[in-house]
């Protein structure tokens, strides 16, 4: 099973392993949501939906439904 940034938990860290999906908005690419960055679960609004990320220092909104294209390898 590949884990997806979905997937992560409330504090979790891991580093975006790909995001070749046409489902990722190219304001997302360009805001950091690259392959090699990190990435952390900061907070999950109400219903699960949108998550709060922090990528590089970037503070990231994004919807779960974007989440579940983007590859992750958690970081222990």
């Amino acid at each position: 099973m590949q884990l997806t940034l979905a997937h992560l938990k409330r504090g979790e860290r891991a580093i975006i392993i790909d995001v070749s999906s046409i489902h990722i908005p190219l304001k997302l690419l360009e805001m950091g949501c690259l392959p090699g960055n990190d990435v952390m679960l900061v907070q999950v609004a109400p219903f699960a939906d949108p998550m709060y990320l922090n990528i590089n220092g970037s503070h990231l909104a994004i919807r779960k439904e974007t989440a579940m294209h983007i590859l992750i390898e958690k970081i222990d």
